[in-house]
């Protein structure tokens, strides 16, 4: 497998999918074909995971059909009611991309762990592959953020894979509890600084580093939330990069 040598996440504020005109069927967005490029493949390998949902079997299907004109190879990777594969780790060193996709990031971390999924994502992300995903799957490869996991209040939570050394906001602007929660959680400590990302923003990184931000939306901007030493939390906005596919 050639790989750019590079460890790369996106992480997707909102947005991946959009509905099509049919009934029930969605199509992947830009941010994904974004994703895809960076894996340098021509036809790349692509695993989906929907641990966040309980492996919902008609999520997975509706996945399936949203790259069914995309040349990509489409597989999956569940733990519901045991993994479907027998090795998950060599499963995903096999993937060129991983996307996962929303729904209970705290369900979806402690299931991870007791499968040791948490140490293979670590493996795969050295070895090149890349990760992605949108709001649990977006939230997971950092240290935390806020979320709904344990019901419609919004709770900090720093359980993450802490790939990257950040806290993660989602939804940033269609869900205004988001941004606070967010702010009072960096000022108290409970959460480190980190960047946030409305619907149809995509958080790149390339290691550890935030790289940019790239969008589908033209009114959707990323942020980065800042500490200073009295405590007070300080949000720069950044001009995300339009893709135009």
């Amino acid at each position: 497998m050639t790989r750019l040598g590079q460890s790369h996440i996106l992480a997707i504020g909102g947005g991946s999918f959009r509905q099509t005109p049919r009934h029930g069927f969605i199509e992947a967005s830009g941010l994904l074909r974004y994703a895809l490029d960076l894996t340098g493949q021509d036809r790349p390998k692509l695993g989906l995971l929907a641990t966040a949902t309980g492996d919902d079997a008609d999520w997975l299907l509706k996945m399936y059909g949203a790259f069914h004109s995309w040349d990509v190879e489409v597989s999956h990777l569940t733990v519901f009611p045991m993994p479907n594969v027998e090795s998950p780790r060599d499963w995903m060193l096999e993937q060129d991309m991983i996307y996962v996709s929303g729904g209970s990031v705290a369900n979806l971390a402690a299931l991870w762990r007791v499968h040791g999924l948490d140490e293979a994502f670590d493996e795969a992300w050295r070895a090149g592959v890349v990760l992605s995903g949108q709001s649990a799957g977006a939230l997971c490869w950092h240290v935390g953020g806020n979320t709904d996991s344990f019901g419609p209040t919004l709770r900090p939570w720093a359980e993450g894979l802490g790939l990257l050394p950040y806290s993660c906001g989602v939804h940033y602007n269609s869900d205004p509890q988001r941004r606070i929660m967010l702010h009072e959680s960096v000022a108290s400590g409970e959460l480190p600084e980190g960047y946030a990302a409305d619907e149809g923003v995509g958080l790149h990184y390339v290691g550890r580093e935030f790289i940019q931000a790239v969008t589908v939306d033209p009114g959707g901007y990323a942020y980065k939330i800042e500490r200073d030493d009295d405590g007070r939390v300080k949000e720069f906005r950044i001009e995300p990069r339009l893709l135009t596919t």
